[in-house]
């Protein structure tokens, strides 16, 4: 593969560094500078979505006909790459780059036009229902139940680990309709279309880093209208396995791991040695800094690869398990790396930092705020999305055969 930018790909790299530039306030940097968790705070990263939707540019990997903007792999990660070193938000976009490319397959003509406009602009905002306490890697065992009655289905059961539920407007979630048989074959994918529901329930989960972010999700006799359902009764799992394959393969990790490892530089510039020379200049952190690098680099030519087949309109299949462990793990190395570089300055508590607008004294110097929530919050990149033991499992029977 050519990894050299054409003419026209540095155009197009030309044209994002201008929209960036009058475009991304100094409030939405910081926002991107301050995030210590998965997403950027919502406020900032919805603003930032509807900035990028007024320029059709919020919904990247999808073709023009659905509202994407059509671009190429190499255009996607351009603008990966630029945003990222630039501090933009991190956008909570489970409705652009999970649901949505499973209702442009599988949804029917009503569904697509309900769903895809809104999901654009900003205006839909979808959690996920998968893991259950007890269903997590193994999620074919799942038993939130969904009964049919008359035009609905009548759900009841929980979901837990649900990202940002407490602020999303729209679910999809994976339910069980039939019980007998082969548990992957009495599964059904349904989309809910309000967080406020009658008898749904959002609790909230407090991280080790201490943020908000996750939430369980209690179900008591929830009415979703069958209409709702995407796919065929009892075939979800098909659904739910299409979608997983975009989770985990249809968004480039690299860029997110540049910008890390760039960070850990920028502490290692600052931070002492216990000789008084900075951190960067030991011989023992600068090798593991470049260890680091070369292993994105390796994920880097994975990575470009798979987001030219997904170009093409092909799934990513089993490598993108292998590219959620090398992401995964790369990160929280770099991770570790930042935490240990900081060194005492990891430990003060200070989550009111992190919140836009903050400008009060800290303890932890402005670059290292969000090294410690980082590294914390991070530990669980290895789990989410199917933790790595599965996704060796999926690789040992996808390509090895085993």
């Amino acid at each position: 593969m050519d990894l050299a930018l054409g003419p026209e790909d540095r155009a197009f790299q030309e044209e994002v560094h201008a929209f960036l530039r009058d475009n991304l306030t100094p409030e939405l940097r910081q926002a991107g500078m301050r995030t210590g968790g998965v997403f950027a705070e919502m406020e900032a990263g919805l603003r930032w979505h509807r900035i990028l939707a007024r320029r059709g540019w919020s919904a990247t990997t999808w073709p023009k006909e659905h509202g994407g903007p059509g671009w190429t792999a190499t255009q996607r990660y351009i603008f990966a790459r630029e945003c990222v070193a630039v501090d933009a938000p991190r956008v909570f976009n489970m409705g652009v780059r999970m649901v949505g490319p499973v209702v442009m397959k599988f949804g029917t003509p009503e569904q697509k036009a309900k769903y895809l406009p809104g999901i654009v602009s900003g205006d839909i905002v979808f959690c996920q229902g998968y893991s259950e306490p007890g269903s997590g890697s193994d999620l074919a065992s799942l038993r939130t139940r969904a009964e049919p009655d008359g035009d609905d289905y009548v759900i009841n059961g929980t979901k837990i680990w649900t990202t940002f539920a407490h602020h999303a407007n729209h679910m999809f979630l994976l339910v069980r309709t039939r019980a007998e048989g082969k548990p992957q074959d009495g599964i059904t994918f349904l989309l809910i279309d309000s967080m406020k529901t009658p008898g749904l329930t959002v609790k909230p989960i407090i991280t080790m880093a201490g943020d908000h972010e996750v939430n369980q999700v209690f179900f008591d006799n929830v009415r979703v209208p069958r209409s709702n359902r995407l796919g065929a009764e009892n075939e979800g799992w098909t659904v739910a396995k299409y979608l997983l394959e975009y989770e985990r393969g249809g968004e480039a990790y690299t860029p997110n791991l540049y910008a890390r490892l760039e960070d850990v530089r920028r502490i290692a510039r600052e931070e002492r040695a216990d000789d008084g020379s900075r951190l960067i200049e030991m011989r023992d952190f600068s090798e593991r800094l470049a260890a680091a690098e070369i292993e994105i680099q390796a994920l880097e030519t994975i990575e470009l690869q798979v987001l030219s087949d997904l170009s093409r309109g092909r799934n990513p299949g089993a490598i993108s398990s292998a590219m959620k462990i090398r992401g995964s793990e790369t990160l929280q190395k770099i991770d570790g790396l930042g935490v240990e570089a900081l060194a005492w300055y990891g430990a003060p508590f200070e989550p009111e930092a992190r919140t836009p607008g903050w400008n009060a004294p800290t303890v932890a110097p402005d670059y290292g705020i969000t090294a410690m929530p980082l590294y914390l919050n991070n530990r669980a990149a290895t789990i989410y999305a199917g933790s790595n033991e599965i996704q060796r499992n999926i690789i040992a029977k996808g390509v090895l055969g085993l």
